[in-house]
């Protein structure tokens, strides 16, 4: 089979098990409230912990994280060039950034992100999660942390896993898209950024 037929195979089954967005089977395996209905509205783990606690948070974490990996894998086993498991796992992060069947209204791919960053370049990924918790512990705000970790990880790639490099570039320019509305709110407001910690009530979106 041609590779890029299997390459574009591979990527409607990354945008599919994208799409699947953890925050919201989570919530109903719980009995909890829909998340698009509650806090911020966005289906995510920053909104999950601030309205259900950390258990539903936590287990939400680790499916959006690991969703992607088996269709990775697979593009691995059937040793594609980077560029195609890039490809791969960007169709990963549009399906949850994007799922047609929530009418496009999906989260902001960090934890996605991370999941796919453990695939195809490991210790990147490992150092932008601990840079991520530490900031987000510091400073008690998730779109900090993310941003910075979105920012951190080309560079990182670049010393680490050069090769992959021009991959993971497209990948943070996704998630920092995804947070344009935190990063205009900043622009408008030269205070410190408007948004609330994480254990804390909250009226605008996060960033998860």
């Amino acid at each position: 089979m041609p590779s890029v037929l299997v390459t574009g195979l591979l990527m409607g089954a990354g945008y599919v098990s994208g799409s699947l967005l953890g925050a919201i089977w989570v919530c109903r395996a719980w009995g909890l409230r829909d998340p698009r209905l509650a806090g911020s509205g966005n289906p995510g783990f920053s909104n999950v912990l601030r309205v259900f606690g950390w258990r539903p948070a936590l287990l939400t974490l680790i499916v959006d994280a690991v969703k992607g990996m088996p269709v990775l894998w697979l593009a691995g086993t059937l040793s594609l060039s980077v560029w195609a498991q890039g490809l791969v796992g960007l169709g990963v992060l549009v399906g949850h950034s994007c799922p047609v069947w929530h009418r496009g209204h999906g989260g902001k791919a960090v934890a996605s992100a991370f999941g796919v960053l453990l695939m195809l370049a490991t210790p990147v990924a490992l150092i932008c999660a601990l840079c991520w918790f530490l900031l987000a512990w510091r400073v008690r705000t998730a779109a900090v942390a993310s941003l910075t970790a979105a920012l951190l990880a080309p560079l990182l790639s670049y010393w680490l896993v050069p090769s992959m490099a021009g991959v993971i570039c497209v990948f943070s320019l996704l998630v920092l898209a995804r947070h344009a509305w935190n990063i205009r709110l900043w622009r408008e407001r030269r205070r410190e950024v408007h948004e609330p910690a994480l254990t804390e009530s909250f009226d605008e979106e996060d960033s998860l």
